[in-house]
């Protein structure tokens, strides 16, 4: 089989998609074998069940159909939550948290969807769902390290050029932005492609549980980001709320597991200053809105609420 590059790809694709419209078909990945390649505490251990079938709701038919044949989008997930325990588990309308979100990247069309776990029993509810999971070490303190894993383990032959790393707490993720972080890294200097959107509640200004994101414009709706903090958002504006979902070139995201937490990282708590602080190029891409993030049972209530409309 012959890969292409994500540019090579979509010039190959725009005019099949122009003649057929825009209707989203599931595409049928082939499973991969079972792999082992890492001697951490648990072997990883990878699931090869065939995507489900499943009939998309109205909002997502107008995506594109096909995925990018070196992109892979990784869910890390564990149950350690303190706050909302068996928080991958809970329920949403019928579904597991952790498959509401696998299915909103399985519909953003960018290439398979796989979560990573250390939880036999989050595998179990994937593959109760036709998903695919990997079974991961428990010795990871994040999940840019767990996702390192799994793509090591999925991809052994490094083929898989793009990944995209989509937080298993977001149920109401749009697959078009999970699509739209893959944008920035048509631009040869870009390692890491981030989310962001900006704040329109006065009160996320001062709130140091929301991440502010500030930089330089590279293009319309889009920034060379340059600083990530939790501190107050000051000045005229406009200011962004930052969105933890990343889109890595594969090379970006062994370098970044590799580097040792840097002291920006550990005084603000927050990874992708690692990666600045090592001289690594992160673009924002600026979207509509910030999807809910689940980590309390009145979020949870929220994500129900939402995704009863």
């Amino acid at each position: 089989m012959t890969l292409l590059s994500s540019k090579e790809f979509i010039a190959k694709r725009l005019p099949e998609r122009a003649k057929r419209g825009g209707n989203w078909l599931a595409a049928e990945v082939p499973a991969a074998p079972d792999r082992y390649r890492f001697a951490s505490p648990l072997a990883t251990r990878i699931s090869a069940a065939a995507p489900p079938t499943f009939v998309l709701s109205k909002a997502f038919r107008s995506l594109p159909p096909e995925p990018m044949p070196n992109t892979i989008i990784l869910i890390p997930a564990r149950m350690a939550s303190t706050r909302l325990p068996g928080k991958p588990l809970a329920d949403i309308h019928g579904l597991p948290m952790i498959v509401q979100v696998l299915r909103r990247a399985e519909a953003a069309g960018i290439g398979e969807a796989v979560v990573a776990t250390d939880s036999d029993a989050v595998q179990a509810a994937v593959e109760k769902s036709g998903g695919r999971a990997v079974m991961t070490g428990g010795h990871h303190l994040s999940g840019s390290d767990r996702i390192y894993e799994a793509l090591e383990a999925l991809d052994p032959e490094h083929r898989i050029d793009l990944v995209v790393n989509v937080q298993g707490d977001l149920p109401t993720i749009d697959p078009a932005d999970i699509r739209a972080a893959l944008g920035p890294l048509s631009d040869p200097k870009v390692d890491i492609a981030t989310l962001a959107a900006v704040i329109t509640d006065p009160a996320e200004r001062t709130n140091p549980n929301v991440v502010k994101v500030s930089g330089a414009m590279v293009a319309p709706g889009r920034f060379h980001a340059t600083q990530f903090t939790r501190a107050d958002a000051t000045g005229p504006g406009p200011h962004y709320h930052h969105i933890g979902l990343y889109a890595y070139r594969r090379a970006a995201l062994a370098r970044f597991v590799a580097l040792p937490p840097s002291a920006n990282e550990q005084r603000e708590r927050l990874e992708q200053l690692r990666a600045l602080d090592a001289g690594m190029r992160i673009d924002a891409v600026i979207v509509k809105s910030v999807p809910l993030g689940v980590d309390t049972p009145e979020e949870l209530a929220k994500a129900r609420r939402m995704l009863a409309r």
